[in-house]
């Protein structure tokens, strides 16, 4: 895919779902298991066991759009691409990984809170800025940072929940950064991954 169309299907899918656990085990299950909800892009975050690993059994996958989460250098970009990543989080800005990814053709979602971060990280190139923590300030600070610059493409992270996405969306974000909403521990270490699915699901149905 290229740059251009990774970006088209993070827009249409509205919901990047974030990956983070303490162990690899039921990465790609939980993964399978938020596809079959219809929430295709999954965020697979450098914190977790075998990240790389997991996100080239997801590259495999038909239907799942697998991204790298919480990248902080220009040599994890790459390998992440290597392993079948399509596009890059950071939790902060750095032009060199911007640049590395932009190399391979993927887009960054480039992690910034001030409208300083956001305005640098944008003039760097990043393809979308990743509001985060998102929660911290809530939708009043997105919609204050969105005002004076609306042509930057924008995905909150942090706080998401499926009661409040809709808004976030209505408001002007490009799509969602969404974590424990969908990637439920607990559901998870019972293996009910059914119960992921579902939650996918209602979540969707409050975008589309």
């Amino acid at each position: 895919m290229t740059k251009e169309e990774i970006l088209a299907a993070l827009k249409a899918t509205k919901i990047v779902a974030i990956i983070r656990l303490a162990t690899s085990k039921h990465v790609f299950d939980t993964a399978i298991a938020l596809k079959k909800g219809g929430v295709s892009a999954i965020e697979v975050t450098m914190g977790t066991p075998n990240a790389l690993g997991e996100i080239r059994k997801l590259a495999q996958q038909e239907g799942i759009l697998p991204g790298v989460g919480s990248v902080v250098d220009a040599k994890t970009t790459a390998q992440a691409i290597q392993a079948g990543a399509q596009y890059i989080v950071t939790p902060v800005s750095k032009k060199e990984i911007i640049d590395v990814a932009h190399a391979y053709g993927k887009p960054v979602l480039s992690g910034a809170l001030t409208p300083k971060e956001i305005l640098q990280a944008y003039e760097w190139g990043a393809d979308i800025i990743k509001l985060f923590p998102a929660a911290t300030f809530g939708l009043p600070y997105f919609k204050a940072v969105k005002a004076p610059m609306p042509y930057i493409p924008i995905m909150p992270t942090g706080g998401i929940t499926i009661e409040n996405a809709a808004e976030w969306i209505q408001s002007g974000a490009e799509c969602l950064g969404v974590g424990s909403t969908l990637v439920n521990k607990k559901l998870i270490n019972s293996q009910d991954f059914g119960a992921i699915t579902l939650l996918a699901k209602r979540m969707q149905a409050e975008l589309n």
